[in-house]
This record gives structure tokens, sequence and C-alpha cells, in this order.
């Protein structure tokens, strides 16, 4: 994935320049911001909006149908009014797709709707129904996976400061410190699967057609697997966690989100060296399968 290329402005590092220089300039209360609000959330709908060709001025409607299909998805409790609300922004969202794609098929663009479009007119590789799906998919995806992975990264460092102050003195660990991010708080934390034939996992006969929850924060602290799997450790090489799911299933944009992930949380750490929590005010979303918070005050 080029992020540096003609349509991505100027790329992901100057995109979290741009932010930051943002929050040290117009942040309100000197020395204070709220990572969810002013950087989580914006990098990751500036960059996947940027890659689909969504309009600047529309990013924050997607972000707001984004985060009520994610309500949904990620509640194990099926609550009527969350379900009526994460339709009906399915159906704006698609709508708004509708236009979008229909001005691509006229005048195509350096964008990933444009290249989806042009496949799908090919007529071998989906159809239109999956198109509108993808498009929706990538849009949540881009949107609220990335924002968790920012803002537990972030908290993770802070509730840990031997772990700051080792990648602030070594910020080429940086790849393996998201590694381990996503390992020790998960943004997705369980997913489900519908058995397509008859299996047996250890003692446990599951049916074909009956449906399995799959805990991936479980399983990314499995000690038999990890050593000292409660520990956050920036420097763990043998990391194979299943935060980005595995086999057919292992995320499509899992490379992004990482690119994102590093440049972000490597960003912050070397610019605002004395960063801390601004108290233990900060909150978590209800959300059984998205672990996301609402709010991160830190101080600088």
């Amino acid at each position: 994935l080029r992020c540096d290329a003609p349509g991505r402005g100027h790329g992901i590092q100057a995109t979290t320049d741009v932010l930051l220089d943002t929050i040290e300039k117009d942040g309100g209360h000197p020395g204070r911001f709220e990572v969810i609000k002013d950087l989580a959330n914006p990098l990751p709908a500036i960059v996947i909006s940027e890659m689909l060709g969504v309009p600047a001025g529309d990013r924050d409607q997607f972000k707001i149908w984004s985060g009520h299909l994610a309500a949904f998805l990620g509640n194990l409790r099926m609550v009527a009014e969350t379900a009526e609300i994460a339709q009906s922004s399915a159906f704006e969202m698609s709508d708004y797709l509708r236009e979008i794609i229909s001005q691509r098929r006229n005048d195509p663009q350096d964008d990933l709707i444009s290249n989806l479009v042009a496949a799908e007119e090919e007529g071998d590789s989906f159809s239109e129904a999956e198109l509108f799906s993808m498009c929706i998919l990538l849009m949540l995806a881009g949107h609220e996976t990335t924002t968790n992975l920012i803002g537990n990264g972030m908290l993770a460092l802070l509730q840990n400061r031997d772990q700051l102050e080792r990648l602030q003195a070594e910020p080429g660990m940086i790849e393996t410190a998201v590694e381990e991010f996503l390992r020790y708080d998960s943004p997705i934390q369980s997913a489900a699967r519908i058995a397509m034939e008859d299996i047996e996992i250890g003692w446990e006969r599951i049916a074909e057609g009956q449906r399995v929850t799959l805990l991936l924060g479980a399983a990314n602290r499995d000690p038999e697997r990890f050593s000292n799997p409660d520990r956050l450790d920036i420097t763990r090489e043998d990391n194979r966690h299943l935060s980005f799911g595995f086999g057919s299933h292992f995320c499509l944009g899992s490379a992004l989100a990482r690119v994102e992930g590093q440049i972000v949380i490597g960003a912050v750490v070397q610019r605002w060296p004395g960063m801390h929590l601004a108290g233990d005010d900060f909150e978590w979303r209800y959300n059984p399968s998205f672990r996301s918070l609402i709010s991160l005050p830190v101080a600088f």
C-alpha cells in the first residue's frame, strides 16, 4: 500500500504531524489533549476516506455511520433500538455510496472505489451488492479498529511507564511494540463463525451450522502460548497473536492498521517525553466485541 501516493494527501506521517501540531497550538487547555477525540478518531478516518475517495467534508458523517454499525455488530445483547439505528445507518451509507459509485463509473479517479468499480464491471470479480458490502466493510474496519489500536496502545504505554520509557529510548522498537499492543489489548475481542461441517475441538463436538464465538482476547493471553501473558512487553518477539484473525478470515487491512499504529504512537511518544494520564477518568464504551475507549485525556 502506497500511503504517500498522489491522492493520499501527504501520507500518514504528514497527517499525523498536522494533528499533533494542532494539538500543541489549538488544543484548548495547554499541555492536555484527548487521545480519542483529537487523534485516534480523526487519523484513521482521514486515511481510509482518502484511500476510498470519500470527500473530506463527509468524513464525520461516515464516522457516525460506522460507529452505529460497530455498536450493533459488537453487542452480544441484541437491543431493538441499536439494531434499528444500525440498519438506518447502513441504508444511508448505501445511498451515499450509490451516488459516489455512479460518479466513479462516469469519471474514474485515483482511489479505491474507482478500482473496485472497475473490478465489478469486469464481471468476474464480484457483484454490485458485494461492491457495496466491501465499501461499507472497508469504511467500518478502517475507522473503528484502528482507532481502538491507537487508543488501547497509548493507554497500555501510559499504564506501564517502564515500557513507555523503553520505547522513547529505542524508537526502532515501534514495530514489535505495536504487535504487543495488538496482543495485550486487542481492538476486537471476539468474532463469530458458523461451522461448515461437523468438527471436534478438544473434547467438544461442534455440529455443522452451529454458531461459535471465538474469544480472540483470551487466546492472546493464553499462558500456554505466551510467557507472562498479562505483562506488557514491547520487546516480545514470538508474538503470533490472533488480533487480525487467521487463515481465510485474516484481516485484509492489517498492513494499513500496523503502519498507522506505528506512525501515530511512535510520533506521540517521541514528541512528548513527559506525557502521562490526566487522572483516571478515561472511559470504555460498552461493547463486548470491540475493545473501545470513549475518552483518554492525557497531559504533557
